[in-house]
């Protein structure tokens, strides 16, 4: 799930996520996953901004999707990040300008349950999309 975090990072950018997720969603209901996934018959501006998978489509449609690679170098900050994690749970984060130990893996700014958290695990989890917006 894309954290409040997230979506203030774009805010701040002077970009609404919120707003545009939904403007989009709104006039493109059915290239999204809402009703294969959750049943949903129209979209909802509270949380669609929210559902991973959501993002990835709106991610496909309006920024760059960019090769899943095992190649730290080819994830730049700014970046987004998808992965899939046990029980089957989606997650997204941000690619932010600082290293893992190794001085080569960018650091994940993304939320967990625990809060906002800058950490190792780019590569902890399978990626399943990664885009540049």
């Amino acid at each position: 799930m894309l954290h409040l975090e997230e979506v203030w990072v774009y805010r701040a950018l002077g970009i609404d996520l919120q707003k545009l997720v939904h403007e989009d969603m709104r006039d493109n209901f059915s290239a999204y996953p809402s009703t294969r996934i959750w049943g949903l018959t129209k979209p909802d501006s509270n949380i669609d901004h929210r559902r991973v998978p959501n993002l990835q489509t709106f991610f496909k449609r309006h920024g760059t999707m960019l090769p899943i690679t095992n190649n730290a170098d080819t994830y730049k900050a700014g970046d987004i990040v998808t992965w899939m994690l046990p029980g089957n749970l989606p997650h997204i984060g941000i690619v932010v300008d600082t290293y893992a130990v190794d001085n080569k893996t960018p650091l994940i700014v993304h939320n967990i349950g625990a809060g906002s958290q800058r950490e190792d695990v780019l590569f902890r989890y399978k990626i399943t999309g990664h885009y540049r917006y």
